[in-house]
């Protein structure tokens, strides 16, 4: 097994920041009728604080990407593994994501959202690694800038494991050979 999480960001501190970034939120979409759109699996858990965070009318979708299978590192290439079900032409939407490292995924996915016409298109995400970049990402709310650490827990995984842990959450140590 991995080495034992160490607490590096508490659940408070998360909850903290999701209220600050709900209300930044609302001040730029006054109207509400926002679309946030989940990237699959790791973004649910910030999305649905987030969501609550925000008192205006607020639409939910979701979409999936695969790139990491079961290491810790990304492969570089991204599949699309869930579609949207709604049209999203003309809506404002806020991609959501629990954390921006290479920027990969997100180019990938901001070119095929893009595509689909909407009135505007952000990003927020929990965490951020401008470090690690590949390509530019703009990122439009963030809630920690965090250094180049592998972190676990409020949704992020390693190998599918440790999503339900309340903090985020740094292991070094990588398991044994299964």
């Amino acid at each position: 097994m991995p080495d034992t999480p160490r607490v590096f960001l508490s659940a408070e501190q998360i909850q903290r920041r999701i209220q600050e970034i709900g209300a930044q939120i609302a001040a730029d979409y006054p109207q509400g009728n926002i679309y946030l759109i989940g990237i699959l699996k790791g973004a649910c858990i910030f999305l649905s604080d987030l969501c609550r965070a925000i008192p205006l009318n607020t639409r939910i979708e979701f979409i999936g990407t695969s790139s990491y299978g079961r290491g810790k590192t990304s492969s570089g290439e991204v599949k699309l593994t869930k579609d949207l079900d709604v049209s999203i032409e003309g809506q404002d939407v806020i991609l959501v994501e629990d954390i921006v490292d290479s920027g990969v995924t997100l180019t990938y996915l901001m070119q095929v959202l893009r595509q689909r016409k909407p009135r505007s298109i952000r990003i927020a995400t929990l965490l951020d690694k401008p470090e690690r970049r590949l390509r530019p990402v703009e990122v439009d709310y963030v809630g920690f800038r965090i250094p180049d650490e592998f972190v676990v827990g409020y949704g992020l995984d390693y190998a599918e494991d440790y999503r339900n842990l309340k903090d985020v959450c740094v292991i070094t140590a990588d398991p044994p050979a299964a």
